[in-house]
């Protein structure tokens, strides 16, 4: 990783200064009814939440400290839940796929449908309007790509936009629709932010079948005339309530308000806030509701806090670090500048890390990922960006370096670990 100063420090450690998530000497304490006005239904402390897409971060406030009570991250005893295994109603040849669909599904060696997918494809293949809640990681995206890819191989005019909270989530369903429509003569596009526009406008001049995006840069090209929103047939809104969370409510609104109301609308989240009712309510058309609720993260990760001082809090990182079960580790930090200056000071000190966050570069981001998936990194220091939609198999541990913004950011944060049958642990640093 490159880092922003030649100097290695003369001797031993050195110490990292950054964003503590609370002051020395002082306890946090959690409180659930804590009233805020951040958008997205939050509950707690504050921050800035980026817009993302449409020019960075919407705050430029200083970040609010959360206040937490220590013992909601300790859980030492993770619960191991016995889940009843699934028995799929249909194969994927039930579904009258397309022979190619079907071929690239099993090429890729998926062989039975994941309950999200044996739910929901039968309802999207009958041109109904969907909800399906289901977290990351239940297999929601070729749920929702393999009946339009199919959809659009019948019906060659189809236009599917989808829209994604983040580049990363955007990315990730481009390269799976890819690996699904080989064959097909169907093109997509991606169009986010922190890359350039004039090649997403260049892409979007030939017949695209799928524009996949985050809101306020697919808005961006809407209001440049360069989307036609009324020539789009279907509409995919992936990771819904982190789209709301993050600001992207008027986004959201004005793009839907401009596609013609004939189209097919499928509503992926997590979790149903009222905000997202009211989404649902307004632009979409007797949708069916399937649910596929996951273990409850905080049940089944074993948890902990590392108190330190604040002048030895770095010093208490490169100790835990030290330690060989920490394998592939992911740290959270609350802040851009100090998530990078914490990167730099771990490979100064000889710890092979990366940094994501929203200062990067869409290919910056790209290559710090890359090297953290391939092993090339031990070590991946990350924004709340990274906390959704991110999959890194074998993740070992979480480390809140600084505390999240609310409970349910601490909750996504955690899920990077532990993922399917793998179990891991989530350390947070609680000041003494």
């Amino acid at each position: 990783m490159q880092t922003n100063s030649s100097r290695r420090p003369s001797s031993g450690r050195r110490p990292y200064s950054g964003s503590t998530g609370g002051q020395s000497g002082s306890r946090p304490s959690f409180n659930r009814n804590r009233s805020g006005s951040h958008g997205g239904g939050s509950r707690f402390g504050g921050g800035n939440r980026g817009g993302g897409s449409r020019g960075g971060s919407r705050g430029g406030s200083k970040r609010k400290q959360p206040t937490f009570d220590p013992s909601q991250f300790i859980n030492k005893n993770p619960i191991e839940i016995a889940q009843e295994a699934y028995v799929a109603k249909h194969t994927f040849r039930d579904f009258k796929l397309g022979g190619l669909i079907v071929e690239n599904v099993e090429k890729l060696g998926i062989e039975t449908p994941s309950p999200i997918q044996d739910q929901i494809i039968p309802l999207i293949c009958d041109g109904k309007d969907v909800i399906g809640i289901a977290e990351t990681g239940t297999g929601k995206t070729a749920a929702f790509l393999l009946p339009l890819i199919e959809k659009t191989a019948k019906q060659k005019n189809q236009v599917t936009l989808i829209l994604a909270p983040t580049r990363e989530l955007a990315l990730q369903a481009e390269g799976e629709f890819r690996k699904f429509s080989v064959g097909l003569k169907q093109y997509a596009t991606v169009c986010v932010g922190g890359t350039g526009i004039r090649p997403q406008i260049r892409a979007l001049g030939r017949n695209n079948h799928f524009i996949i995006g985050t809101p306020g840069r697919v808005l961006d090209l809407i209001e440049r005339k360069v989307i036609k929103p009324e020539k789009i047939t279907n509409v995919v809104l992936d990771e819904a309530d982190r789209m709301l969370d993050m600001g992207f409510i008027h986004d959201m609104r004005k793009i839907l308000s401009g596609v013609s109301r004939d189209r097919q609308t499928l509503f992926f989240s997590a979790t149903m806030t009222d905000e997202a009712e009211r989404l649902v309510n307004d632009f979409m058309q007797k949708p069916v509701t399937v649910s596929v609720k996951k273990k409850d993260v905080t049940n089944s990760i074993a948890q902990d806090v590392v108190p330190y001082e604040h002048v030895h809090k770095f010093d208490t990182l490169l100790a835990l670090l030290g330690k060989d079960e920490l394998k592939r580790v992911i740290i959270f930090g609350a802040m851009k500048h100090s998530v990078e200056k914490l990167a730099n000071e771990l490979v100064h000190n000889g710890i092979k890390a990366e940094s994501i966050h929203g200062n990067k570069s869409h290919g910056q981001r790209q290559r710090s990922l890359g090297a953290f998936k391939s092993g090339n990194a031990r070590v991946l220091v990350a924004t709340d960006v990274a906390a959704r939609g991110i999959h890194v198999d074998n993740v070992t541990h979480v480390i809140n370096y600084d505390l999240p913004n609310t409970f349910e950011d601490y909750v996504h944060r955690i899920g990077r670990t532990g993922r399917g049958t793998k179990s891991g642990q989530a350390l947070t640093f609680v000041p003494k």
